[in-house]
């Protein structure tokens, strides 16, 4: 019996339609768009507008396109697997908010919180199941709406971040297809780097954390830089020398788009010209754990069977890693 693979057999994406651009942030806050193009890459991000919509109404219209895509119902769902750092709510999960909104009535869930790296983490989760025959349908859906944590006020991430989503369908491969490898990686210590100050047990919603504006993320972004520059690209270059993997064996990167800089490093360690490199940073900013599954839904149609994909990510807490993935359609 061959050895079963979790293969990505469906990937959509959403972005709201509110776009925000580098020339009217200039107008909120004391920046130019050639001081945050030149040091992101990022020229515009998408806004979520709306009262009373969150991270899971995303992720309805991603999860809902990826069904139709598909050609399944919801009910064939079995487990969900949600990526975000901005849940609907502190609890329930959001990926049972989103079950009971798509209509996933045979499906059990629960979210996955490793920053930026999240949606990676949440491949390598879903993959246990796939692998071991557990499961056969799981969705793993990466996405935040990371205008409801960020300060306007903050220069140094309010031109950053925006708001998106993306979803994959995982299913069984016999053929040699799907994730083959990951390498995932945590470092607490770096937490004081990146981080929300303010929201959780040690320190609950107060009047005086409110007006502190401690719900939003706070970033050291010289010392944030300076680790991921050096990790994404080290654990990138690692997946690689474990699996015998040359440039020219990699078909593509799918690199976390949080900075452009961040991005031409690990490219570069891994001997990739640009032409392999999918970067949308420039329209989207950092979706955050959406960034990876909203480039694989923008480049669905250049992809083959059997393409060697390498993703990698770095987020907050510190973590990060990399998943190889053998494309399976």
């Amino acid at each position: 019996m061959n050895k079963i693979h979790a293969a990505i057999t469906a990937v959509n994406g959403y972005v709201p339609d509110y776009i925000l651009t580098n020339q009217e942030l200039e107008s909120i806050v004391d920046t130019t768009d050639e001081w945050i193009t030149s040091r992101t890459g990022i020229k515009e991000r998408r806004i979520l507008k709306g009262e009373g919509l969150g991270t899971s109404d995303m992720a309805v219209h991603a999860v809902n396109g990826l069904l139709k895509k598909r050609g399944i119902t919801a009910e064939e769902i079995e487990l969900i697997i949600f990526c975000t750092t901005t849940p609907d709510m502190p609890f329930p999960a959001t990926a049972n908010v989103l079950a009971d909104k798509i209509g996933a009535i045979n499906a059990w869930g629960y979210d996955i919180s490793a920053a930026c790296s999240g949606f990676i983490f949440g491949l390598s989760t879903a993959a246990q199941f796939i692998e071991s025959g557990k499961h056969k349908k799981i969705l793993v859906v990466g996405g935040d709406k990371m205008s409801s944590i960020i300060n306007y006020e903050d220069r140094t991430t309010c031109i950053i971040f925006g708001d998106g989503c993306g979803a994959v369908l995982l299913e069984p491969n016999e053929e040699g297809n799907g994730i083959i490898d990951s390498v995932l990686k945590s470092d607490g210590a770096g937490r004081q780097y990146l981080h929300q100050k303010a929201g959780g047990s040690v320190k609950p919603a107060t009047h005086e954390t409110v007006d502190n504006k401690e719900h939003f993320v706070h970033q050291e972004g010289q010392a944030v830089f300076k680790f991921a520059v050096t990790n994404m690209a080290n654990v990138a270059a690692e997946i690689m020398e474990r699996n015998d993997l040359s440039s020219d064996d990699v078909t593509w990167l799918v690199p976390h788009q949080a900075n452009k800089r961040i991005i031409d490093a690990t490219a570069s360690r891994m001997g990739l010209g640009a032409e392999k490199v999918m970067i949308n940073i420039q329209r989207y900013g950092n979706t955050t754990n959406g960034t990876i599954p909203l480039c694989l839904w923008e480049w669905e149609s250049q992809l083959k069977k059997g393409d060697n994909i390498i993703l990698a990510a770095f987020g907050g807490g510190f973590t990060w890693g990399s998943v190889y993935i053998k494309w399976a359609y």
